[in-house]
């Protein structure tokens, strides 16, 4: 190795964001491992590299001693005081013993450690950039699936979307083009482990503020969010600011932007309500579309009984229960409801006297 190594290792200090003295410092126990292995030496060894010439010396270590019990690693005083008068025991000796062929091993191992250590170092600054996205988007190309797992590229790392986190309506085609939710990274052996999630609740959020200014400010806050991946989403929204409309800001004119979100989640369908402080109010507008005529609500129980229109009851429900179920999950409230026909014959069983007509109202 000469001057122009150590210019090499400066240039990589500059581009790769690697310190100089932690890679001399690497390759200098790299060659007295491959010192030893290369020249059968057992005894203590010692590489220096020159910070400017990159010229490399390897000198052997030798306690000073009384009595020599092993000549590999021990040298008597008088032998030591022949080299260096003012060595005494206790001291070490240190011979200079580089090999003539050993430039050729030098520069191959500081070759592999040099490789070696840049690999490390952008294994962690991926590491250190992607963990700090977690809770966060990223958008991706998907290459291949593996054992179910499908593999998105990110540019400067690979990002995992295991099966419990695809939607299971979605296929996934080679160079599709998405949006993902970064859920947790790894550091492994390999490198950073970056997994990602299409159902996560906060994709959803993180697309509303991505889409939506004002949500984006915090002009209007998302209060609450209930998903069922690829099926069906309910947004309840809030403005801070008196003159802003939170549902016509995230629904966007002529509904452009909540379209997008709808888009980006392949026709998952959104419900944006507005969220209010008062649990009855609350519970009625999480049911849209809907129509509520009533809401009763039992605080300790903490059950909503909703009272909807006949021809409103299905609509209410939802396909196999999903309307009522998310509306549940929204507000926190289990939700009861009852179609107009319902709630008065229940009334009016309550009104009657037990095996008796119903009572006539007193004059």
């Amino acid at each position: 190795m000469n001057a122009d190594f150590i210019s090499a290792l400066e240039q990589i200090e500059r581009e790769k964001n690697v310190s100089k003295e932690v890679l001399m410092e690497a390759i200098e126990a790299a060659l007295i491992s491959a010192y030893r292995r290369n020249f059968s030496s057992a005894q203590n060894a010692k590489v220096e590299i020159h910070p400017n010439t990159g010229e490399i010396k390897v000198f052997s270590l030798k306690n000073v001693v009384e009595d020599v019990t092993d000549p590999r690693l021990e040298v008597s005083v008088e032998e030591a005081r022949a080299k260096d008068p003012a060595l005494k025991a206790g001291d070490v000796l240190m011979e200079e013993v580089t090999p003539k062929d050993f430039g050729r091993i030098a520069a191959q191992t500081a070759k592999q450690v040099v490789v070696q250590r840049i690999r490390e170092a952008e294994r962690g600054a991926i590491y250190e950039e992607f963990s700090s996205r977690e809770g966060d988007i990223v958008t991706g190309v998907v290459q291949r699936t593996e054992h179910r797992n499908v593999l998105i590229d990110l540019g400067k790392a690979e990002a995992v979307l295991p099966p419990q986190e695809q939607i299971p309506s979605e296929s996934y085609r080679q160079s599709d083009r998405m949006k993902t939710y970064v859920v947790e990274v790894k550091k492994t052996t390999r490198g950073p482990q970056i997994i990602v999630s299409r159902t996560h609740p906060g994709l959803l959020k993180r697309l509303f503020e991505l889409e939506v200014p004002e949500v984006h400010d915090g002009i209007v806050e998302i209060k609450g969010m209930a998903r069922e991946a690829g099926m069906r989403s309910k947004v309840a929204v809030h403005s801070r600011v008196e003159n802003v409309d939170p549902l016509g800001a995230c629904v966007g004119p002529k509904g452009m932007r909540v379209q997008s979100i709808v888009q980006e989640l392949r026709g998952e369908k959104i419900d944006v309500i507005k969220w209010d402080p008062d649990s009855a109010q609350f519970v009625a507008n999480s049911l849209s579309p809907a129509r509520v005529l009533a809401v009763y609500i039992d605080e300790t129980a903490r059950i909503a009984r909703v009272i909807v229109p006949d021809y409103q009851l299905s609509l209410a429900i939802g396909k196999e229960g999903q309307n009522a179920r998310l509306s549940a999950k929204l507000t926190g409230w289990k939700i009861d409801i009852r179609s107009e026909t319902q709630a008065r014959q229940e009334a009016e069983e309550e009104m009657r006297p037990e095996g008796g007509e119903p009572r006539a109202e007193d004059p």
